[in-house]
């Protein structure tokens, strides 16, 4: 048995002209929040429906559980737990009967944890589904894709749109909890604060590329931006290779890397500069580096 619960090779795929998917390898290690980030239009949601088996790999593969969900989704689709920003849902079904639904499909639905999640989520068993609010609808979709503890939950933009309070029991009880059970959590999301905060390893997808992919404590501590002051005013940066974003002008300057302490400090002493702090990053000042990319040396990575 693969230890890897999602594995995909060189995944390509194109809607008429436009390409969504352009070579995308990604592997999600067994255990854990992997968290997919991406701006609108990146790839995401389509890399997911290759998952599910909803579209079929125009060239590369996918496998889940070592299995081609496209091929085999009995030995696949009946494992994951899969909650989305659309949460569709039976309008004219009350809550317990699309609960009695759902369940039929899923011979692993433990009725006893599903009764625990609607109590938890304070869902009226009564309660039409039509009349329920966004936040009652997140917290029903949510109930659907616990019940039968899959062993991989999919989550694609599930916190779009809803309070505070909600997004807690998303991402501060549920996740957290599937997580130490040693499940995994794909945890598809524009919201970089909240990755942040639940992932164990981050990927950064954009224009259809995986442009970044590491844990979560190695994405931290590499990155930091430095505060220059540099010996003469200039219009731009030096472009020296190891910067992926910098910003300011005359003498001041603040710029974004992921390189080592010791090349940084080659570096300023090959300028004649002076660093005047070296501070840590959050997630999202990191992703908008990488994906903005506009140093006077061009777009660079590492």
């Amino acid at each position: 048995m693969t230890e890897n619960i999602l594995e995909i090779q060189s995944l390509r795929r194109q809607f008429g002209e436009t390409t969504a998917l352009d070579g995308v390898s990604l592997t999600v290690p067994k255990g854990g929040v992997f968290g997919l980030i991406g701006g609108n239009g990146a790839g995401k949601t389509t890399l997911i429906k290759h998952t599910l088996g909803l579209l079929k790999a125009q060239s590369g593969s996918v496998r889940v559980f070592g299995l081609d969900p496209v091929a085999d989704p009995v030995g696949t689709l009946g494992r994951i737990g899969y909650l989305s920003e659309n949460r569709e849902l039976s309008d004219w079904m009350r809550i317990h009967q699309i609960i009695s639904y759902t369940s039929a499909f899923y011979p692993n639905w433990d009725p006893v944890y599903a009764e625990r999640l609607r109590s938890d989520f304070d869902l009226d068993p009564m309660a039409n589904i039509h009349s329920l609010s966004r936040g009652q609808r997140a917290r029903t979709g949510l109930l659907l894709a616990l019940a039968h503890r899959p062993d991989f939950l999919i989550l694609d933009e599930p916190s779009s749109g809803l309070d505070p309070v909600v997004r807690r029991d998303i991402l501060g009880a549920i996740i957290r909890t599937i997580a130490d059970e040693g499940r995994t959590v794909l945890f598809s999301s524009h919201l970089l604060d909240e990755v942040e905060r639940v992932a164990d390893h981050i990927a950064i997808l954009h224009q259809g590329r995986i442009q970044l992919s590491s844990p979560m404590e190695k994405v931290l501590l590499d990155h930091k931006r430095v505060q220059y002051r540099l010996p003469a005013e200039v219009d731009r940066f030096p472009a020296n290779g190891i910067w992926l974003l910098a910003e300011g002008f005359g003498r001041d300057w603040s710029v974004v890397t992921a390189a080592s302490t010791e090349a940084i400090h080659e570096v300023t002493k090959a300028m004649g500069a002076l660093i005047q702090s070296i501070e840590p990053l959050s997630l999202e000042d990191i992703f908008v580096a990488r994906i903005t990319a506009k140093s006077s040396a061009g777009e660079t990575g590492s």
